[in-house]
This record gives C-alpha cells, structure tokens and sequence, in this order.
C-alpha cells in the first residue's frame, strides 16, 4: 500500500501562494486516484481537488477553481497542489489521499470516503 508524507505547508499573507507537496512511496501505480482534502478546526474534512494519475483528468471543489492547481510527477511519485491567491478562508490543515487502485478515474465528487490511503496532514493558515 502508498503511504504519503507532505510538505510546504506553512503562514502567508492573503493574496499569497504556497504549493504544497504529495511524497508517495510504496505501491505507486498509475490507477489510482489523488486527492487533496483540508479541515479547519470545527468544520468538517472537506474534498480541495482530485488527479486520476492515468490520464491527468482533474477536479475542484468550487471554492478553490481558478486559484488552485493539483498536478503530478509520476516519475517523482509525487501529487503537487499550487495554491494561488490564498484567502483566510483557506486556512486548514491539508491532508493527501490516495483510492485503491482503479480503472474508474476519480469519482466527480471529491469524497473522503473515496479514499483510503491518508498522509498525516500538514498546516497552512493564511493571515488577513
């Protein structure tokens, strides 16, 4: 199984970017579905955007389009999320996830329950 370790999380001024970065080491395959997920405190765990490794076909919860951007490095096993724009709203810890291994692309809700393979998570807090 993947396991998933991220990284560049940390503090920016809103308006700001940070790209943040999806490790995978383990069983790396192309059928698998990528996703990111964030939680800030009292909320519950909500679904950022999704990569089918295979083909590269992606998606976005609403709140994000048009200021983030997932993409991989299948050669590096690794998940990018470029974060653009950044509001306060997007303050949150940030988790990576990785589906079992499928030939059904990446479902068009970006559900947790999709998902069965988690990195610990990594903090962004975007100040006003």
């Amino acid at each position: 199984q993947p396991q998933l370790v991220e990284s560049g999380g940390g503090s920016v001024q809103a308006g700001g970017s940070l790209k943040l970065s999806c490790q995978m080491s383990g069983y790396v395959t192309t059928g698998r579905c990528m996703g990111w997920f964030r939680q800030a405190p009292g909320k519950e765990r909500e679904g950022v955007s999704s990569i089918y490794i295979n083909n590269g076909s992606t998606r976005y919860a609403d709140s994000v389009k048009g200021r983030f951007t997932i993409s991989q490095y299948y050669a590096a096993k690794t998940v990018y999320l470029q974060m653009n724009n950044l509001k306060p709203e997007d303050t949150a810890m940030y988790y990576c996830a990785a589906s079992r291994v499928t030939n059904s692309g990446c479902s068009y809700s970006i559900l947790s329950s999709a998902f069965d393979y988690w990195g610990q998570g990594i903090q962004v807090t975007v100040s006003s």
